[in-house]
């Protein structure tokens, strides 16, 4: 058994990195071992923050030891939090990356480490080079990286990126399912919660609205599939707004299919995923660029097909019947989503099954967990 602390978003901050991280941190208890998570007391000041709010309305986790400590604009705290975790003496630390702003306090928060602990410093990335790039991002990166022993990357198109920065040993776990949001809600009822037709053909575009996601490209492909004969299609949005807003709310108003796209833009809580899926023929991902995404895994759990744009690792994970990829353009988009109307459902759903065997929580743990006997002890 190993002492394991986790770095990253956790209750009581909300989201895919946070719902991530709690899990990974049941996983790794299931294997046997001590988990204690180290999570932010203040993630991104207020004026940085995009969305409404960065905090959890669901019910506190009472399996999981988490501790509010990393203030991520102080530097005091930065050398506090590194002593403090050296005294746990921990085995490994898994620390989670996926945006530059975070690299001055977690680089930090490491090299304190470093000095009196033996523990290894294994950096799960999301991303290396963020999709909203910014003039220093690749300094910060660096300053990051140097203060971990190892890596590993949820994509082949990560681990390439991650190279540019490092020497060290990088492995490829592909991003594990979302399992624990309970059963997909009957379609019947998910639709009669959410006020939609039962004959409805329900396109999903589900997570946070960005401009590098595409939203515009599905809302104009959409409207031109919505100009066909006898078409009876439907396109749900679900997710708060990062960026955007009012052009997508423009575009939407002026849209010749307006009155077929329903709006729901506030945060999904987990408790309400299940009905959004159980609603959803199709989950549409038409992003403009991308590394690897959460919808993706989600889509797995509640066993929806899905259509992914021919970008960064979607089209890992999206097999030709679990689902469709395109081009992220406007009529690439719109033949896929038309094509998918007439999908082989049966087929895919023996086919779901088999494929959701590969990306199960233990291997991803393990695969984590691999990198110990990889990295040397500093110090």
């Amino acid at each position: 058994m190993s002492r394991i602390i986790i770095i990253g978003p956790a209750y009581p901050l909300r989201g895919g990195l946070a719902s991530f991280n709690e899990r990974m941190a049941r996983a790794l208890q299931d294997e046997g071992h001590e988990v204690k998570i180290y999570t932010f007391s203040l993630q991104y000041p207020s004026l940085l923050f995009p969305g409404k709010t960065q905090y959890s309305q669901s019910t506190p986790p009472e399996d999981l030891n988490i501790c509010e400590v990393i203030n991520s604009v102080n530097p005091i705290n930065w050398i506090r939090t590194g002593n403090q975790l050296a005294a746990e003496q921990a085995d490994i630390i898994i620390v989670r990356y996926w945006i530059p702003f975070m690299a001055p306090a977690l680089g930090t928060i490491l090299r304190v480490c470093r000095r009196k602990s033996k523990a290894r410093i294994i950096a799960l990335v999301d991303n290396a080079i963020p999709h909203e790039k910014r003039i220093a991002d690749a300094v910060l990166t660096r300053y990051f990286v140097a203060a971990a022993d190892g890596f590993v990357a949820m994509s082949r198109k990560v681990k390439d990126d991650l190279q540019d920065f490092t020497k060290k040993d990088v492995l490829v776990a592909h991003h594990p399912l979302y399992d624990h949001f309970g059963q997909k809600t009957e379609k019947t009822k998910a639709r009669e919660e959410l006020q939609l037709n039962n004959s409805t053909y329900v396109y999903l575009f589900f997570g946070f609205i960005r401009h590098y996601k595409g939203l515009d490209l599905l809302i104009r492909a959409f409207e031109q599939l919505a100009k066909e004969p006898n078409s009876d299609i439907t396109l749900l949005i679900a997710g708060e707004f990062y960026s955007d807003e009012e052009e997508i709310k423009k575009l939407i108003s002026n849209s010749s299919a307006r009155n077929d796209i329903i709006l729901h833009d506030h945060f999904v809580r987990d408790e309400e995923i299940s009905r959004y899926f159980g609603a959803a023929d199709c989950v549409v991902q038409p992003y403009r660029n991308a590394t690897q995404s959460g919808v993706t895994p989600l889509a797995y759990h509640f066993e929806t097909p899905m259509i992914v744009t021919n970008v960064g690792a979607l089209p890992d994970m999206v097999p030709p019947r679990i689902g469709l990829v395109c081009q992220p353009t406007e009529a690439s988009i719109c033949a896929a989503m038309k094509e998918i109307q007439s999908f082989d459902i049966h087929t895919f759903q023996e086919q779901i099954v088999l494929e959701k065997q590969k990306y199960g929580w233990p291997s991803f743990v393990r695969t984590i967990l691999s990198m110990k006997a990889k990295t040397k002890v500093h110090g």
